[in-house]
């Protein structure tokens, strides 16, 4: 089945106006085919009862980052879904529903765990800062960076770029360089990435620890 045909089979799974799902979307819909492996199940059916990404990132060389929606309600089926798409022993960086953990705690060795909130920000509530040292360009990937550089030094101190983007969403991700924090220099990339992208017409989901 070409991917083409394996995207189709998965579409009704994931709402890509759903900040919930955005990530998921992205890596399911949008991410670059050649770095794609995209499980359906069943595999060759039309209409799949979940799926399982294997996407090949920037993040790691070693790890395929794996996003997946399953038939929850079904335990059985939902664990025929990850077996038939991960190889047994395959280390991969897994994202998912909080709800799936209990499944997933089963059946994956799981050397490290994080859950984050997720918040969406709404273009009505914010309130852009200004910062004249902010300058726009592009990252290596193609997509736009804001930073801010040290003239004097030639450096740059703080930046925000893109780790992905949809129609709907994209997600920043900021670096602040250890001698140039504490002066507000990554607030301000970040804030002007949130206004370029909600001038666009895409929300940036905000994915946080708890508290």
């Amino acid at each position: 089945m070409a991917l083409t045909q394996q995207r189709r089979a998965i579409y009704h799974l994931l709402d890509e106006a759903n900040a919930a799902d955005g990530m998921a979307a992205y890596f399911a819909f949008y991410h670059a085919d050649n770095r794609t492996i995209l499980r359906p199940y069943p595999y060759a059916a039309i209409r799949a009862e979940g799926y399982v990404a294997l996407s090949r990132t920037g993040m790691d060389l070693f790890r395929p980052f794996v996003t997946l929606r399953l038939p929850i309600h079904n335990m059985q089926i939902s664990t025929d879904v990850i077996y038939e798409a991960i190889d047994a022993g395959t280390a991969v960086i897994l994202n998912a529903p909080a709800r799936y953990a209990p499944l997933l705690r089963a059946l994956f060795d799981i050397q490290s765990e994080e859950e984050l909130s997720l918040y969406r920000l709404q273009a009505n509530q914010f309130e852009p800062i200004l910062n004249v040292l902010v300058t726009q360009d592009k990252a290596p990937n193609g997509l736009p960076r804001f930073s801010i550089r040290d003239r004097e030094n030639d450096i740059i101190g703080a930046s925000a770029t893109l780790n992905w983007q949809s129609p709907s969403f994209a997600e920043i991700g900021v670096t602040t360089q250890p001698g140039y924090r504490r002066r507000g220099w990554g607030r301000s990339v970040v804030s002007a990435m949130a206004n370029y992208l909600l001038e666009n017409g895409r929300h940036p989901p905000l994915r946080c620890l708890p508290n």
